[in-house]
């Protein structure tokens, strides 16, 4: 059996099984993604073609038809968990209050997944995000050979460095709940830069193409194997 008939049975599968008991089940052949509007100051809205240009690039290469036209969804909404998969990035600062952090937990607490991408800038708040959605959790490095890594494309070495910023290396952590990883945050690899539009950035093409496939791992983990 190839990959895409795989992959097609295990998420029809999950959601027949009833695997997702607060996030809502979507037409397996029409998953739509959220793109997190917070409050801060900071650009949540940051190249808005990112997140269509993943969808489009993982749809050609999976069987989970993914819907390029994601949605913008404040944190503290219950909207948000009609979404499987939840993303956030920016450069700046992010405040959430009590009631927001209550639903983000609750939302990855019951199915949902949260991807985060650091665009130089956001690692500070984000952290200080982390400790009122999950007090009592830390941040844990996700080693390299995590499946988030190894889905579709195989990245042997962790993330690819597609912005070179201060020159760190590219960084992946993540939170687990009840051994399943709901949250993954990419630090100084910057891949939402490179899913954008290519004039935006002006990547070489085999720089936004690692980022588009570590992309695709990520969305394959959050809507199977991440479940």
């Amino acid at each position: 059996m190839n990959l895409r008939n795989t992959l097609t049975i295990l998420v029809l599968g999950l959601f027949m099984a009833g695997n997702l008991p607060a996030v809502q089940a979507q037409d397996a052949d029409a998953f739509k993604l959220a793109r997190i509007k917070y409050r801060g100051g900071g650009d949540w809205y940051n190249d808005p073609s990112s997140l269509s240009n993943l969808a489009k690039f993982s749809t050609q290469q999976i069987p989970i038809g993914i819907n390029p036209d994601y949605d913008d969804i404040p944190i503290g909404s219950p909207d948000l968990f009609e979404y499987p998969f939840a993303f956030i990035t920016g450069h700046g600062t992010i405040t959430i209050n009590q009631s927001e952090a209550a639903n983000l937990r609750k939302y990855l607490e019951n199915g949902g997944f949260l991807y985060i991408d650091d665009d130089y800038g956001l690692d500070d708040h984000f952290r200080q995000i982390i400790k009122k959605v999950f007090p009592d959790e830390k941040l844990v490095e996700i080693p390299f050979d995590h499946p988030i890594y190894h889905q579709v494309f195989d990245f042997p070495n962790g993330l690819p460095k597609i912005h070179k910023h201060d020159g760190k290396p590219p960084k992946g952590f993540g939170v687990f709940r009840d051994g399943r990883l709901v949250l993954f945050y990419t630090y100084e690899s910057n891949l939402a830069d490179g899913w954008a539009n290519p004039k935006v950035h002006k990547d070489p093409e085999p720089i936004r193409q690692k980022a588009l496939q570590m992309g695709t791992n990520i969305l394959v983990y959050a809507l199977t194997f991440g479940r």
